[in-house]
């Protein structure tokens, strides 16, 4: 997998993970091929730090 797909994974699965903690404040959904509907508030540090993990090769 290459760097922008391990990206990509990273933050989907970061929002998913931040829809899930926080109920209905944050609303995620697939809107097509390659991109992700996204409503409410985003913790901007832990997403980040999500980017960060993925780049450098982390979980």
């Amino acid at each position: 997998m290459d760097m922008e797909a391990q990206i990509v994974e990273a933050l989907k699965a970061e929002f998913q993970r931040q829809a899930a903690e926080t109920g209905e404040a944050l609303r995620v959904g697939e809107a097509a091929a390659g991109r992700l509907q996204v409503e409410g508030a985003i913790d901007l540090e832990a997403l980040a730090m999500a980017v960060a993990g993925a780049v450098a090769g982390g979980p």
